[in-house]
């Protein structure tokens, strides 16, 4: 009798879970993951507003635009400050949109788990739509709060671009929400099974050696904006900010410090970044110009050849991969030489794809004249970080390997 009921209970369960509307489910949730950093940006806004000038002049409502336009900025949609077109995406910002969207499109896809045919039907070949069709309305819901806050927050002066902002929601969708959706309704466990397991082993290494390169590389950013502190305070002391504008001023900072960390990454592999037109950085030579008062700027090594210790950091790349191989698989051996070759070789190259990928969208316009062009060489990048990162992992994983095999061959039989 207690089987029975149980049974009942949970055929029950899953009935009123097929039961609840997928396509009204998954909108909320893109609604709801757009509008939580916005309402929280123009919170910020508001705060900002009063905080310096008291009301002065302007509304109130001039904070909320800000902060609107922030969030807009965030999605690509680039202003017009003072007739100037300003197009830097402030990553750091993004991030937080991105990661909203991760988590409550993981709460949709666990509210829709209930749908579809289950993991056997799945198995036999049956079609299920159910992933496909919840990314797609949850990117209806945010895009939709993004075209009504880009209507809302235009202005002629700062006209914001709501194409990009579209296309922009689109590729979060598919990159966050699709796979948060997968994960929470279970179809991303059940869809894993027909993935080759090499795949699935060389995909993992690229997460970890992506992961360890951006690591280097915001640690030799924050190195560098500590040696350079000082100039930092000089530049802070010649806006003469008050209290309440100089945290603005901060907070501004830190929402590009996702891009100031990608720049540091095309540093260490060799091709560099511009900071305004005719301008370079790169290990082996720094050709600089007249720059904006910006504190992140003070990271910038001084103009001119670079140390030989400097030019000796593009070996850090290659090396951090192989570090990042080695410790994976150490956790998850690679027994045979074909399938260490083909995990280190291939994570390194997908992980320099995901890289270059990630600093083409790291730069842009920051201001008139020379400072239209600010950011690094997305193709040069790309032609450094394959051979360095894909090199490295395949020295890594093939020594890894070596090491397993060694080991297992003295252990005996």
């Amino acid at each position: 009798m207690t089987s029975l009921l149980v049974d009942r209970r949970d055929r029950t369960g899953a009935a009123s879970a097929a039961q609840r509307p997928l396509v009204l489910i998954a909108t909320l949730g893109g609604a709801v993951a757009a509008l939580a950093p916005l309402l929280v940006c123009v919170a910020v806004g508001v705060v900002g507003w009063f905080a310096s000038d008291a009301g002065a002049h302007g509304a109130p409502r001039d904070g909320m635009r800000m902060g609107a336009l922030a969030w807009l900025m965030a999605h690509g949609s680039g202003i017009t400050v003072q007739g100037v077109a300003v197009g830097v995406v402030p990553l750091g910002l993004t991030a937080i949109c991105a990661w909203s969207m991760w988590r409550v499109a993981h709460r949709v896809g666990d509210a829709l788990s209930g749908h579809g045919p289950d993991a056997d039907r799945i198995s036999d070949g049956e079609r299920d739509l159910t992933v496909p069709v919840a990314t797609g309305t949850f990117f209806v819901g945010y895009a939709v709060v993004a075209v009504v806050t880009a209507s809302l927050a235009s202005t002629v002066a700062t006209a914001p671009s709501v194409p990009p902002v579209i296309l922009w929601s689109l590729a979060m969708s598919l990159l966050f929400a699709a796979p948060a959706i997968a994960i929470g309704a279970g179809r991303a466990a059940i869809w894993a099974t027909f993935v080759p397991a090499v795949v699935r082993q060389a995909a993992a290494t690229a997460g970890a050696i992506l992961t360890a390169f951006l690591a280097l590389a915001a640690l030799v950013f924050l190195i560098s904006l500590a040696a350079g502190v000082g100039e930092a305070a000089t530049m802070v002391s010649q806006l003469h900010l008050t209290a309440a504008e100089g945290t603005v001023y901060a907070l501004a900072n830190a929402g590009f410090v996702p891009n100031a960390t990608l720049f540091s990454g095309s540093f260490l592999l060799g091709p560099g970044f511009a900071v305004g037109g005719n301008t370079l950085v790169s290990p082996d030579a720094v050709v600089l110009g007249p720059l904006p008062l910006f504190a992140l700027l003070s990271a910038l090594p001084d103009a001119g050849m670079s140390a030989p210790w400097l030019a000796a950091m593009v070996w850090l790349p290659p090396l951090t991969a192989a570090a990042a191989t080695m410790r994976f698989q150490r956790r998850h051996p690679a027994l045979t030489w074909l399938d260490a070759g083909l995990r280190g070789c291939g994570g390194g190259i997908a992980a320099a794809v995901a890289f270059a990928v990630l600093a083409s969208v790291a730069g842009g316009a920051a201001g008139p004249g020379r400072m239209r062009h600010v950011g690094p060489d997305v193709f040069d990048v790309l032609l450094a970080s394959i051979p360095a990162l894909g090199f490295g992992g395949l020295v890594g994983a093939l020594t890894m390997t070596w090491w397993q095999r060694r080991r297992l061959a003295s252990a005996g039989p």
